[in-house]
């Protein structure tokens, strides 16, 4: 019987969000299937302290870094601290050794290189990279050893075999959202009016100027996530009241796959999970910022497929919404139709039927 491990890390939602569809994936197929983390089993307060300044980082200092991004990308830096994630090491040998997978899948770069050194040679399971990123793609992906790289979209494709990742090891399978974006997929009515749903993480002190613009426009449903920050939505209700406008707000939910399929437009930032989630549901996006490094091939994902577009203010964000529902919301039916071309909503299954199938066959041959 098969049985999947799925190594994934908190550095952005974006590998978290890859590892639970998987597992989701896995399990409707009858499959065993674990997701660890190794950063949270090894490392403790220093993980979630990272975690914060990873956030912290690229929300506040985005150029810094960019040129973090592009110095492991152009020098072997991951190799060289592999010495210090000795215990790490030691921790992912274990768990092979406990639970025998048959296949090992990695959302996050830095388990390939750690697999490559425990089995320098023949591994006793299939090692598989799903690449979480689109486009801009850092070279740590792709340094290390893999059976196979299975990437969210051809361009994703192209760029990796033109860095020189052999054809053969590339499969344009999807990014692996939840299933639950390919099935029961809830019916969106044509605008008007028009819903919107704004998701606010970064860019929090700009959100009640967002939102007072917005609900100024006409034949337009405004919805907004905050997390878990309450003390921001009794703000925006704030606002709603003052202009006696409705509003709709959710905290923290479980039901994102199904706003984003109920809504014509998302408003946020070009995280890798929130792109891949809004192309999955065939939501096309107006993003609010571009976080530089990986984030950049995210939109220029969705930007030159014409699947929305870039608005960095609440003036600019007015006008874009103005105009996608505008003359019978023409502009937002052009954007519907291109990223229904780019959404592969059943990725997650797909990917996990591919690893099975790979699995067979390394079954077959061994006996």
């Amino acid at each position: 019987m098969a049985k999947i491990i799925i190594l994934t890390a908190g550095y952005g939602e974006g590998h978290n969000a890859a590892a639970r569809g998987l597992e989701a994936a896995f399990r409707e197929l009858d499959t065993d299937a674990q997701v660890v983390d190794l950063f949270a089993l090894t490392s403790g307060a220093f993980y979630q302290h990272s975690r914060r300044g990873y956030v912290e980082l690229i929300n506040r200092a985005p150029k810094i870094w960019a040129a973090v991004f592009g110095l492991i990308d152009r020098f072997p830096i991951v190799p060289l601290t592999l010495p210090l994630l000795g215990k790490m090491r030691r921790t992912l040998r274990d768990i092979i050794e406990r639970e025998q997978p048959t296949a090992v899948i990695s959302v996050y770069p830095v388990y390939g290189y750690l697999v490559e050194q425990l089995y320098p040679g023949a591994r006793p399971f299939a090692f598989h990279t799903v690449v979480t990123d689109s486009i801009t793609i850092n070279s740590v992906w792709h340094r290390c050893g893999s059976d196979t790289f299975l990437v969210p979209n051809e361009d994703t494709a192209r760029v990796m075999e033109a860095a020189g990742v052999s054809a053969d090891r590339l499969h344009t399978l999807g990014f692996p959202v939840l299933p639950r974006f390919a099935r029961d997929r809830p019916a969106r009515s044509s605008p008007p009016p028009g819903r919107v749903l704004y998701m606010v993480n970064a860019g929090r002190q700009h959100a009640a100027a967002i939102v007072r613009r917005l609900l100024a426009l006409p034949n337009v449903h405004l919805t907004v996530t905050v997390g878990r920050d309450t003390a921001l939505g009794e703000a925006l209700r704030g606002v709603a009241a003052e202009l006696d406008k409705p509003l709709e707000i959710h905290g923290w939910t479980l039901e994102m796959p199904e706003l984003l399929m109920t809504h014509h437009l998302l408003i946020g930032k070009a995280g890798g999970a929130t792109v891949q989630e809004t192309i999955a549901a065939g939501t096309p996006m107006l993003l609010t910022q571009i976080i530089p490094g990986q984030e950049e091939g995210n939109a220029q994902l969705l930007l030159e497929n014409d699947c929305g577009a870039f608005c960095p203010t609440a003036e600019t964000l007015a006008e874009a919404i103005d105009r996608a529902f505008a003359n019978d919301a023409a502009v937002w039916k052009t954007w519907a139709a291109n990223i229904a071309r780019l959404s592969r909503p059943d990725a997650a299954r797909e990917i996990a039927r591919f690893v099975l199938e790979k699995v067979a066959r390394r079954v077959a041959v061994s006996a």
